[in-house]
């Protein structure tokens, strides 16, 4: 019976949570005083605060400033354990995973494996654009960005210099708006020290939204704001513009318009990761697999699925693919399993939206949080301390704190290195 409790036979049952992200992590630590054993499991060896990725990606911030490995971060919590393995198949009836690492049984299965970059079908974005997933996506963009300025001083044909110096992000959500905006301060604050002999009025930067509206889950007036402010940076916004086509030296659009440009950075959507598709479930919208209210899989009430990868609906509409609904559906799935383990009824899962926060450069952001509408420096004072205290580990806040003050008083980017794999 979906959402009955789970009768137990042993003291230490084993919880088996999938993904050390934002979801996977609070389960994890949520459940530090169960008389449970969590073992958790990822490919990576961090917990990465994605919020941050684009910096990472424009240079503002080095790659251990915003992930920390998951064995520190849980080292003096007695019930827990890490393994380092990629997941490839569930076998519910066994209740036991196939993964690299050999096969790993489960009393409990907290899948939290995420999202991926959604390129909707679109094979030559996948070959030739840019995606922001991880810490190599963001170490990518940074190295291709600072290169196509390096080859951009070799080039002798102005046409092939102006693509070269042509950067276009797709995508009008919180994660397009704010990689345009860096980006913008990155190339008109910081490059162009760098780079005097470069003519500034060659760079250009597009932001593609396919609708009509930017921030579309923010108030119009706060949409409103962040047009103009991206208006203010030099950032072309189209709207109305979707990707036919890109062939790593120029993109074409569905209305036809062809622009040259050796860049594309892909923010416009996110899917489930690929492991939801091997599992034999049934999936909705976004290869998202859908859950109870309990946020059990239907048939297999010892098995729960949370964050990106799971798809539920709340006032008819589906639950966005944020971090605080992972960390939220964390909390209650932490619950439940400690309810389950003394036999009582499990708690359904309400989503509290706390609101929305994005910033689109220095002095600038827009906020919608608790029912406040804040625009401008008020909202990037807000987004600064909460983007503070939410990372991990003191080292991480004051190495970022230390790295945004030395680029807001002295307008240079630390981290300008091309790197090689």
């Amino acid at each position: 019976m979906v959402g009955s409790a789970i009768a137990t036979s042993r003291s230490a049952e084993r919880v088996v949570v999938v993904g050390a992200g934002f979801g996977g992590l609070r389960v994890a630590r949520s459940l530090r005083r169960a008389p449970v054993q969590v073992v958790l499991l990822d490919r990576n060896n961090y917990h990465l605060f994605q919020p941050l990725l684009y910096q990472v990606a424009t240079a503002g911030l080095e790659p251990e400033q915003i992930a920390k490995p998951v064995r520190a971060i849980l080292r003096g919590q007695k019930n827990f354990d890490f393994r380092m393995v990629e997941v490839t198949g569930v076998d519910f009836a066994q209740r036991r995973l196939a993964t690299s690492g050999g096969p790993i049984s489960y009393d409990f299965l907290v899948l939290a494996h995420g999202g991926e970059t959604n390129f909707f079908g679109l094979d030559s974005m996948m070959k030739h654009g840019l995606g922001l997933k991880d810490i190599g996506d963001a170490v990518t963009i940074r190295n291709h960005v600072l290169t196509c300025f390096e080859q951009a001083m070799l080039e002798t044909d102005p046409e092939r210099r102006r693509a070269k110096l042509t950067f276009i992000v797709v995508g009008g959500g919180p994660t397009g708006v704010e990689m345009a905006g860096a980006l913008s301060e990155l190339i008109r604050l910081v490059l162009v020290k760098d780079y005097p002999r470069l003519n500034i009025k060659d760079v250009r930067i597009l932001l593609l939204e396919a609708t009509d509206k930017l921030l579309a889950s923010m108030p119009e007036r706060l949409r409103e704001a962040a047009g103009k402010t991206l208006w203010r940076k030099w950032i072309d916004v189209r709207f109305g513009a979707t990707v036919a086509d890109f062939d790593g030296e120029q993109i074409r659009l569905k209305s036809g318009e062809i622009i040259p440009a050796h860049t594309v950075i892909w923010a416009a959507g996110v899917r489930a990761a690929g492991l939801s598709a091997r599992l034999g479930l049934p999936t909705a919208r976004q290869g998202r697999i859908a859950v109870e209210p309990t946020l059990q899989v239907q048939g297999h009430p010892d098995v729960y699925i949370i964050g990106d990868a799971a798809y539920g609906e709340q006032n008819g509409e589906p639950l966005p693919m944020v971090a605080p609904v992972a960390i939220q559906m964390a909390e209650t799935v932490a619950r439940n399993i400690a309810r389950a383990l003394h036999n009582k009824p499990l708690q359904q899962f309400r989503y509290h939206d706390q609101g929305t926060l994005a910033t689109i450069g220095r002095n600038a952001a827009v906020a919608h949080v608790f029912g406040l509408n804040l625009s401008g420096f008020p909202a990037w004072v807000m987004w600064l301390v909460v983007h503070i205290i939410q990372l991990i580990g003191f080292r991480n806040k004051l190495f970022v704190l230390l790295n945004w003050a030395w680029d807001y008083f002295f307008y240079e980017r630390a981290a300008r290195l091309i790197t090689r794999d």
